[in-house]
């Protein structure tokens, strides 16, 4: 398992702060890569994005999931749930002028417990 879970909490909670964990655990990988973080579960009425980083001039919109093989992180993300995230993406960019000339990308990260998060460049487009 990964995270810290107490026996008094229920699968929601245990399921809510092992993601806690994992994006953070993502969030200082990829800050390890050079990324700067921009903001973190971004929540939209259309979805929710779990980190927004930067590396150059490439805003990196990141879905995070900690699950047993990159394969299985992978296969997580839905059709319908990468349409959220673009979605949200949007929404963060029509809020964050700043960033609008930026090049934009959907990454995944897989955290997987006793390996390094692996780091998915590209892993979907906005055209899903």
């Amino acid at each position: 398992r990964i995270g810290l879970e107490s026996p008094t909490m229920n699968k929601r909670q245990a399921a809510n702060q092992r993601g806690q964990f994992s994006e953070t655990v993502a969030a200082w990988f990829l800050r390890a890569k050079g990324y700067r973080l921009l903001a973190a579960r971004y929540k939209t009425s259309r979805g929710e994005i779990d980190l927004v980083m930067r590396r150059g001039s490439v805003v990196v919109f990141v879905e995070v999931k900690a699950r047993p093989s990159v394969d299985d992180a992978v296969y997580a993300v839905s059709p319908f749930q990468a349409k959220r995230i673009v979605a949200a993406a949007k929404i963060w960019l029509s809020r964050n002028p700043m960033h609008g000339d930026y090049n934009t990308r959907f990454d995944i990260v897989a955290v997987s417990p006793y390996l390094w998060p692996t780091h998915i460049v590209a892993a979907f487009t906005e055209d899903v």
